[in-house]
């Protein structure tokens, strides 16, 4: 008898994106997430607002084509659309990964380095948001998207967005 030979298991790559999508007067989007944390079954584990962010789909994948294709998956919103502007930001942050996901990535992978972004959109924007991964979204002023994000990277980024989108 012949047995197919197994896959390896496909591990996430530790390699993100963050994209802070908002509009000229800075109402950022929220999205909760579809299974909170993963850290507890409390209300506010339940409630984990954040921005979008991925993982690259492959090593060569350049980050500002992860942002797009990310935006697109949770959100629906065409990058390239009139208005729209996309910045990379050309900062970096290196975080230890949350316990309960490191089965994701290869064995002794523990950090992940998530590269910033910013979508400016116009006021309007039409948001489809995937179901596996939202059950809702909100527009919020930056300071209060800021106080509402669970992740202290989106917390941080959304702080420093007026200076990365100011004329």
């Amino acid at each position: 008898m012949s047995y197919a030979p197994q896959s390896s298991p496909r591990w996430k790559i530790p390699q993100s994106v963050l994209v802070i999508i908002h509009t000229p007067n800075l109402q950022v989007l929220l999205m909760k997430r579809t299974h909170g944390t993963g850290e507890s079954d409390t209300a506010e584990d339940q409630a984990f607002w954040q921005c979008v962010t991925g993982s690259k789909d492959h090593e060569d994948e350049p980050f500002a084509e992860t942002a797009r294709r990310e935006v697109q998956e949770e959100t629906g919103i065409d990058t390239h659309a009139p208005g729209s502007i996309l910045r990379d930001w050309n900062l970096e942050n290196v975080y230890s990964i949350y316990p309960q996901w490191l089965h994701r990535y290869a064995p002794g992978v523990m950090e992940n380095t998530e590269r910033v972004f910013s979508l400016e959109v116009p006021e309007g924007t039409r948001v489809v948001l995937n179901p596996r991964e939202h059950t809702a979204y909100e527009w919020k002023d930056w300071r209060a998207a800021a106080d509402r994000c669970y992740s202290s990277s989106n917390c941080e980024a959304i702080l420093w967005l007026p200076r990365f989108v100011r004329r």
